[in-house]
């Protein structure tokens, strides 16, 4: 591994990296300044990510929202900590229900699971926070009640929201204003999410799984064709895990267990870790082709094996088995672009944060509501737009992750971790569906193989590969020798943005007695710290 260069700027950039003893990065600036107030105020980490997620379900709820799923990953200043807040499928939902359609609907009920977000809010604060779990929701409450001015790249999904989700009556009257998405600029208010919010900080999250709001999420599936059942909501816990580990250039990357899919990362830079990357210069065709050619063969083995952990044939120690991700390596032919039987789970909506304090603690954060605004279903009255998690199983009989009922579908949420020798080195993550375990290993080999900082990785140019196995790469961002030697090698190259984009990164990396973040320069967010 490179020493940190923190004066290499080698891309365009709107952004410097935050250095600073206590620090708070993701995608919307009035969250991060939510973050922010907890700090000040004599919070920890965990107390400003909180703060932060939870005023991002209305500051960005074209990502993520109340009725949505969440991961994270707490470093308390001694070991690591995993919490898998990711929700069931309805006990009632029956799998035959499904035989003639080609796939999972993406919207209505058919999709929605149980919202696990609330309950991961609540019980990150009760092992870890420092601050009443009522003070975390003063800024969302605040931003909900009175309003706040839309920022840019959220008000362009907003717009293509209003069209997805036409029809969806509760969707309209909740999140659009006289039938419009709101635009740059402009004021929103939502005083049903502010009651709701109010309501889950009152009772500590009992509310939305055991209490009133329990009750109306459970009659309105009941009234509108839903199987979301109150035994359904009451039944939820989020679990907590042991992250899983693999090592890479003298540090371990850290990542939550199936059944989300962290674990493709872990098996491309186990992979990777056969290829000397210093022998090929950065942003090479070289570099590129076999971080590709990794990640393509980490897919197609997540895709296979991967879903709710009760179900699944293969541990992932299994799946990183030393002796398979060796055979893996040593088929990539650094002449050729293979075409490994790869699954590429849909894109989707998300939101990834992190937060740092000047005691040490670290956390890695990222919330979901899978598709945009997610299901279109939208709690009349509370501003819960319920996530379609659901629409990530699949109707292949025999599959571990086959929908079915009381089933946690494969996750495409991922925060990521790094130590080194058993301390922390960085927490970040990389949102954006496909992309995620994708932007994870271009973080991770940039950083640790090129010696990158977390900014300038964060600014660099991305490549992605999507569901055809055709490779995107991000316009203007590579030489043209690169993009044509890439196609020499057979790969299936096309200059440009998908219609998800490239992601969206936040890192922090600890620098002695404090910290260096990056903000990733693709949306509206920022790192800010002191």
């Amino acid at each position: 591994m490179e020493a940190i260069n923190l004066n290499d700027y080698p891309y365009p950039s709107q952004r410097m990296p935050v250095l600073a003893r206590n620090v708070v990065a993701a995608s919307q600036p009035l969250a991060v300044q939510a973050g922010l107030r907890m700090l000040l105020r004599g919070g920890n980490a965990v107390d400003a990510a909180l703060a932060a997620a939870i005023a991002l379900t209305v500051v960005e709820p074209t990502s993520n929202g109340i009725g949505g799923d969440a991961f994270a990953m707490v470093w308390d200043g001694e070991s690591l900590h995993g919490i898998n807040g990711s929700g069931r499928s309805p006990a009632a939902l029956d799998p035959g229900r499904f035989d003639d359609m080609a796939g999972m609907p993406m919207h209505g009920w058919d999709p929605v699971t149980v919202p696990g977000a609330v309950d991961l809010w609540a019980g990150l604060s009760d092992r870890f926070g420092r601050l009443p779990f009522g003070d975390l929701f003063e800024p969302a409450v605040q931003y909900a009640r009175d309003g706040f001015m839309v920022s840019p790249i959220t008000a362009a999904r907003w717009a293509d929201a209003a069209q997805i989700y036409k029809g969806f009556r509760d969707f309209e009257r909740t999140f659009l204003i006289n039938g419009a998405a709101p635009r740059a600029g402009n004021f929103f208010r939502c005083p049903d999410q502010a009651k709701t919010l109010t309501e889950i900080a009152e009772t500590k999250g009992e509310s939305f799984y055991r209490g009133a709001l329990a009750e109306r999420i459970a009659a309105h599936a009941a009234d509108t064709g839903g199987r979301l059942s109150a035994s359904d909501l009451s039944g939820h816990a989020s679990e907590w895990t042991t992250p899983i580990s693999q090592t890479y250039r003298g540090v371990a990357l850290h990542e939550i267990p199936p059944n989300g899919q962290g674990i493709a990362v872990l098996i491309a830079l186990g992979i990777l870790r056969w290829f000397d990357m210093a022998d090929y210069p950065r942003d090479s065709a070289d570099s590129l082709h076999v971080q590709i050619e990794a990640m393509k063969a980490a897919f197609a083995l997540a895709h296979r094996c991967v879903g709710d952990p009760a179900f699944m044939r293969h541990t992932p120690e299994q799946l990183l088995d030393e002796g398979r991700l060796e055979a893996a390596a040593k088929a990539i032919r650094m002449d050729k672009a293979g075409e490994p039987a790869c699954g590429i789970p849909p894109e989707m909506g998300t939101v990834y944060l992190t937060a740092a304090d000047a005691e040490g603690m670290m956390v890695s954060f990222i919330q979901s509501n899978f598709t945009g605004f997610g299901s279109g279903i939208v709690v009349p009255g509370t501003g819960i737009s319920l996530q379609n998690r659901g629409y990530g199983f699949t109707l292949e009989k025999g599959h571990p992750n086959r929908v079915g009922g009381g089933k946690r579908p494969y996750h495409t949420i991922i925060p990521g971790f790094v130590t080194r020798d058993g301390a922390p080195v960085m927490s970040f993550g990389v949102m954006g569906g496909h992309m995620q375990p994708q932007g994870h290993v271009q973080m991770m080999t940039r950083i640790f193989d090129y010696g990158q900082n977390p900014q300038t990785a964060a600014d660099a140019p991305r490549w992605q590969i999507c569901k055809d196995m055709s490779v995107y790469l991000e316009g203007g961002g590579f030489n043209p020798w690169v993009i044509g030697q890439l196609r020499r090698l057979g790969h299936r190259v096309v200059v440009g943005d998908p219609d998800w984009g490239y992601g969206g990164a936040q890192l922090i990396m600890k620098l002695g007695e404090g910290y260096c973040a990056g903000s990733d320069p693709r949306k509206d967010g920022q790192a800010a710290g002191y």
